[in-house]
């Protein structure tokens, strides 16, 4: 072959030389030198579609190719004989070559990257009845209270406090593969071993603990700033808006039909305080755990600093009951679109007003009287509306009996009880009353299991009380009826050293208010249920009236919770009654719409005065 190239080479050379002359010469320089540069460029080709680089003692050579669509790596150390894990086998960003680091494809939707397991049992809060639809906690956007609307109410907050959330803030994801995600800064930096997801889950939830207590402490620096005489009215003056009925009255019309399987009219009654309780006497009445809204309304409408002239006003009151505009949809088959619009409609009409327009809705406030994350819906659910979610209402209070833990405007105040003293005389004669009740059982748990959950502790709290005497544990099964009747409940809690108050379907419970006001210590086993909700009416040192079992150790059986009651001493109990008795429950109720208080402070008036304590930090117009 080679002998047969070369004659023809030689044939050609003679042949063509002497009769085309320059032409063969210029043809025979430019087809020469194409197999070299063919060779050339398959080396270029292939520099070009690789990368290596060096992390510690390990060098990754990395290949690229049209057919291929992920990237494929060699790696071996420099070293003889070590043994090395490598974070991943292939990757298809290109942010690997132009920077060297290697990265997991993302295929996570951004709202499901935001995500930080907390609290178990703050899965998903749009429930219905007993319904879960998750199994680990979703808290969207944990930084919010950092954002620059803390800067515009006027808050300092510590340089720790952002420094902390600024690292909960970043993508959070369960990484059992040790694989990394997201850019790095240096090659170097780089973490090839496998990590402990367990271990970075547990830092987490102690960085978002953290970040939840400095943000209460924030909360309670506003009841410093308040008046000291509480009866003055000077500068804090209150304006009520007169909506248009359908925001709120409307909304009441349709107590009949609300719920399908019971009447809630009767619940609406009295201003909302519901039918009275003779059994338990003339200041009782039947009050609906979502009443929250009217009972605010009722007593802004007759509080002595109340003004007409908006010009006059400190504080802005918005009397939307948002609750019941969830409630009335809850069992309906309708739309999103439906659910939301009443809520859009008073946006739109707020805009329109003059105050929201001066401060962009800084010093309004909304009583809503259910769980804030019935507003905050989310693009995967039905359940609840957007009213919170919109940037319009990010900058107003927001008062609830359950908060979302991530949003500094958002506050809980107290669920409303059975309980509405009218006078300083009305609350002394139940404090004599409840600090000398005979408590016959040691613990009592009035509550239903919950089989379809895996989460509860109930089923296992149930067992341990009910496998002893009633003098050590008393058990009220919620469906049968027991719970329905507020004479019997309260009963059993003016009987009781300990009320168990584990989680239902939302981390807060209505059950905590009742035995608090029964003079019952409650037993709580999630630090949501109270100790992060309601910075103005309990203490931040929650020994002073609680007893905290972590419900991790009652789920891997851990604890026997009604034995473990039994050693706390008498004075111990007794020491925590007083204080619950003569310290904490007056300012846990709600007085009537004639209330009038010289000694003691309600629910109702601690809220307003923290509520103007926070309006004294704001810069407004």
């Amino acid at each position: 072959m080679v002998t047969v190239a070369s004659k023809r080479k030689t044939k050609v050379a003679k042949k063509v030389e002497p009769r085309r002359g320059c032409i063969g010469s210029c043809l025979a320089w430019f087809v020469y030198p194409l197999p070299a540069a063919l060779f050339f460029m398959i080396l270029m080709f292939v520099w070009s579609s690789s990368t290596t680089y060096i992390s510690g003692r390990i060098v990754h050579v990395c290949v690229s190719s049209r057919k291929l669509s992920n990237l494929y790596c060699l790696s071996a150390t420099t070293q003889p004989n070590e043994e090395f894990h490598l974070p991943f086998m292939n990757s298809s960003s290109s942010e690997l070559i132009e920077k060297k680091v290697p990265v997991l494809e993302e295929k996570v939707e951004e709202e499901k990257r935001l995500v930080i397991p907390v609290n178990e049992n703050l899965v998903n809060r749009n429930l219905k009845g007993d319904l879960k639809e998750g199994s680990d906690a979703v808290l969207e956007k944990p930084s919010t209270f950092l954002e620059e609307k803390v800067g515009n109410d006027g808050a300092k907050v510590t340089n720790d406090l952002k420094d902390d959330s600024n690292e909960i803030s970043k993508v959070v994801m369960e990484n059992p593969t040790g694989e990394v995600k997201g850019d790095s800064k240096e090659v170097s930096n780089i973490v090839l071993e496998t990590s402990n997801p367990e271990n970075d889950r547990i830092e987490e939830i102690k960085k978002a603990k953290k970040t939840v207590k400095e943000q209460l402490r924030f909360h309670r620096s506003w009841l410093k700033n308040q008046n000291q005489n509480h009866n003055q009215c000077d500068g804090r003056g209150i304006y009520v808006y007169d909506l248009p009925t359908k925001f709120n009255k409307d909304l009441v019309a349709q107590c009949h039909d609300m719920v399908p399987w019971v009447d809630m009219c009767k619940y609406f009654t009295n201003d909302a305080l519901g039918e009275p309780i003779p059994e338990l006497g003339s200041r009782w009445f039947r009050t609906h755990q979502y009443s929250l809204e009217m009972i605010f309304h009722s007593r802004v409408l007759k509080h002595p600093c109340r003004v007409y002239d908006e010009n006059k006003a400190k504080l802005f009151y918005v009397p939307y009951y948002g609750g019941l505009d969830i409630l009335r949809w809850h069992f309906k088959n309708v739309s999103t679109e439906v659910k939301d619009t009443l809520a859009f409609e008073l946006i739109n009409w707020l805009e329109m007003q003059k105050p929201w327009d001066k401060n962009l809705g800084k010093d309004h406030v909304f009583v809503l009287g259910k769980i804030s994350w019935d507003f905050r819906r989310k693009d995967y659910t039905k359940w609840g509306t957007k009213f919170l979610e919109v940037e319009e209402m990010q900058n107003p209070i927001k008062l609830m009996i359950e908060r979302q833990p991530w949003e500094v405007n958002d506050i809980a105040i107290p669920h409303p009880t059975h309980f509405h003293p009218q006078s300083d005389d009305d609350i002394r004669s139940w404090q004599r009353k409840i600090i000398s009740s005979h408590r016959r059982s040691r613990v009592s748990f009035a509550g239903a299991a919950r089989p379809g959950s895996q989460d509860s502790i109930r089923s296992i709290l149930i067992d341990q009380c009910t496998s002893t005497t009633e003098e050590h544990c008393k058990f009220f099964d919620c469906k049968s009826g027991l719970c329905d009747e507020p004479q019997s409940l309260i009963g059993l809690f003016t009987e009781s050293e300990f009320c168990l108050q584990p989680p239902g379907d939302s981390p807060t419970r209505k059950s905590v208010f009742d035995s608090l006001v029964s003079g019952c210590i409650p037993v709580l086993f999630d630090p949501y249920t109270a100790y992060y909700q309601y910075p103005w009416h309990l203490p931040e040192d929650h020994t002073k009236y609680s007893v905290f079992i972590d419900q991790e150790d009652v789920r891997a059986m851990k604890v026997n919770v009604v034995e473990r009651l039994m050693e706390i001493p008498l004075k111990e109990r007794d020491d925590m009654r007083r204080y619950i008795v003569y310290e904490l429950m007056p300012k846990l109720v709600y007085g009537d719409q004639n209330a009038k208080f010289d000694f003691f402070q309600d629910a109702f008036s601690i809220t307003f005065n923290a509520l103007m304590g926070r309006i004294n930090t704001l810069k407004l117009d």
